[in-house]
């Protein structure tokens, strides 16, 4: 056995995928999620090679090898699957070696039938055999035994004794014991596990004064907010749609000083609530709970009904103050100064948000960054496992390196969305650096070609260490797609954003098709939430029939159901004959479970065109004219599908087919 870790190595291995930052940060996967790895493996000549991926598990314990196959012929790329079980910090590297028996088996299929050098080949086959024999367990040593005599044995046929070696037995054998020239591995390579909602989910975002804040029709008072307690009685209705994280905006203490009024305005009224995300007041900063909501221990109460209905609190943690924050009097260093001695509040010119005072990281790093990580360890001591970080972009890299890896190493189960719409660059870096899930521009791709060069992307390379999670709409975003529309609009974005992502999210106000913009050509809302209480009459909705709730509730039911849309890989787009058209699939590699769907991105217009399958990629045998039944997940519809289909889909009668395949004929 000759083994090699540095340099090329005897039997050359190198592009190994996934690897992130040549091994500097781990790749990701989920537990149960399997995941493929590649490397480009050759050698000198035409001697035959063998590969396999070990796999260690967080204990230490290595697995046995899953053996590679060659992909792509003639590029000498090898790939296999790995799956693993359990959270936590595994590894896993490549082995490459020569495989003599493979290389004689293959010549002697040739030789011996001509009768070229008969006796040698049998020969060296015996002496390969009983050296395979040697290195196997004893268990399986006589079946390798027997075939060697068979081989050296003058005085059976050698046609017989050639056709021997093709015994089950031994191959069975040699696939767990294979016999290895030139042993050459790889280093270690880091795979990070999480559990699995750090890959797949479904969140709904909502702020809780919103719901149960009442108006004084009479004009006495002003208006008053809600609170955890009224809130918790919106979190049944959310579980129903079947969603599995809530996500809250800021909860803590508002500030005055430059509170924005309705529509981002700057003249506040005495009633008006301010911006959730201009955090502290004299009652308090980021620790605190805002005196209209309640108590911690209503806080508290609102965690533990969420749950109680199979939800998780997904808390904002937004790295900025307002000019009333406590730190802003304790900790001025935290701050940036400008020439005219005031703090500089935040802008991207020419928008100025005068109620922010973003942080300086860079004054006193060490005593903010124990602050920040105090903070987040708070509210984790109050039932907070994930956090969606605000603008984590404007913020150092190095600083959530380390603040994530701090909390990783105590608490694992910790996962952090990373709300980040910028460069690439940026989002990748965050993504690598521990960050569970990002944002993505998913908002903004509304056409056929945008959806498939974006999702190939984050479903391929990327998927080893960026999850996507696709919001349909934001308190931010109202995208002009969602504007004009209509409730097609609405539709067609959600069924996209629960089948292409295994995490997806919508902003409360959604069901209920809210469009109308602040202004034209904004992408913010008219009587924005982020300003003002926004209580909605959902039970209005429901008994008008308006609401999306009902498709909410099946897509998320659809999901729960399909290991296929529950992983970012095995996604493929299937050819269209028409440009409004996208037509795609989401495969399990374990269960074999498959989902097809074809979706109309035009709102407005009825589309017809021919669907052209790639049928390998269903799982189904590469026969144009053999048919299959798929039926609708939408509308309970069966049809008989071949290669090449005819649809029509009406935007404002069902914009999309959800199809799945009969067991029988998948």
């Amino acid at each position: 056995m000759h083994v090699e870790t540095e340099g090329v190595g005897r039997i050359p291995i190198l592009d190994v995928e996934p690897v992130v930052g040549c091994g500097r940060w781990p790749a990701k996967a989920v537990a149960g999620e399997t995941v493929e790895v590649r490397a480009t493996v050759f050698r000198e000549g035409h001697e035959r090679l063998g590969a396999a991926v070990a796999l260690r598990t967080p204990d230490g314990e290595e697995l046995p090898g899953a053996h590679m196959t060659e992909v792509g012929q003639g590029l000498d790329r090898w790939a296999a699957e790995v799956t693993p079980t359990e959270p936590g910090s595994w590894s896993f590297r490549v082995e490459a070696w020569g495989d003599p028996i493979a290389h004689w088996r293959h010549d002697a299929r040739i030789k011996v039938p001509r009768g070229q050098d008969v006796d040698l080949m049998l020969t060296e086959g015996s002496l390969l055999f009983t050296r395979a024999a040697d290195a196997v367990p004893s268990k399986d040593r006589p079946t390798l035994t027997r075939l060697a005599r068979h081989l050296a044995d003058p005085t059976v046929p050698a046609g017989e004794r050639l056709r021997a070696v093709e015994n089950a037995d031994v191959w069975e054998v040699l696939e767990r014991h294979p016999l290895r020239d030139l042993l050459t591995v790889t280093p270690w390579f880091p795979l990070v596990v999480h559990r699995q909602r750090a890959l797949y989910g479904a969140w709904y975002e909502f702020f809780p004064r919103s719901e149960g804040a009442q108006t004084d029709p009479m004009g006495r008072r002003g208006p008053t907010s809600g609170t955890f307690r009224t809130a918790m009685k919106r979190l049944p209705a959310i579980a129903d749609m079947g969603f599995d994280v809530v996500y809250l905006p800021p909860i803590h203490p508002i500030g005055t000083t430059f509170r924005k009024g309705p529509n981002n305005t700057l003249d506040a009224g005495p009633y008006d609530p301010g911006s959730p995300w201009a955090i502290g007041s004299p009652d308090g900063g980021h620790d605190a709970i805002h005196p209209d909501l309640g108590t911690l221990a209503d806080f508290d109460a609102f965690v533990a009904h969420a749950s109680h209905n199979g939800l998780e609190v997904a808390l904002d943690l937004a790295l900025q103050c307002s000019p009333d924050h406590p730190w802003v009097r304790e900790h001025p260093e935290w701050f940036t100064t400008r020439a005219d001695g005031t703090i500089a509040y935040a802008e991207n010119p020419p928008k100025k948000y005068q109620d922010i005072y973003p942080l300086n990281f860079d004054n006193d790093p060490e005593g903010l960054y124990s602050a920040v990580k105090g903070v987040i360890r708070h509210w984790m001591d109050h039932g907070v496992r994930i956090f969606r970080v605000d603008n984590p972009h404007t913020k150092p890299v190095p600083f959530w390196e380390r603040l994530l890896a701090d909390i990783r190493a105590t608490d694992p189960d910790v996962l952090f969305l990373a709300e980040a719409f910028t460069r690439p660059a940026m989002m990748h870096t965050l993504a690598k650096i521990g960050f569970h899930q990002s944002y993505t521009y998913f908002t903004w791709k509304n056409s056929a070609d945008d959806l498939r060069e974006y999702f190939s992307e984050l479903s391929g390379p990327a998927a080893s260490y960026m999850r996507p999670n696709v919001f349909a709409n934001t308190p931010d975003i109202l995208n002009e797609y969602l504007q004009h529309g209509g409730r097609p609009a609405f539709v067609i974005r959600a069924v996209l954003a629960a089948l292409l992502s295994p995490t997806w999210g919508v902003y409360s106000g959604y069901e209920l098709c809210e469009n109308i913009p602040v202004r034209p050509g904004s992408e913010e809302y008219r009587d924005s939430e982020k300003y003002q209480f926004r209580p909605r009459d959902w039970d209005a909705a429901e008994r008008d029939g308006t609401s999306l709730a009902p498709l909410i509730t099946r897509l998320n039911t659809f999901r729960n159901a399909h290991p296929a849309l529950q992983y970012l890989r095995g996604l493929h787009f299937h050819h269209v004959d028409q440009s409004e058209l996208i037509a795609f699939s989401k495969r399990h590699p374990g269960t074999g479970d498959t989902v097809l769907a074809v979706v109309n991105l035009n709102p407005h217009q009825v589309r017809e065109a021919t669907v052209f399958l790639d049928l390998p990629a269903l799982g189904l045998p590469a026969d144009p004219d053999r048919p299959f039944t798929v039926t609708d997940a939408l509308d309970g519809a069966s049809y008989t599908w071949r290669h090449a289909n005819y649809v029509r889909l009406d935007p404002h009668v069902q914009p999309a087919h959800i199809l799945t395949f009969r067991s029988d004929e998948s």
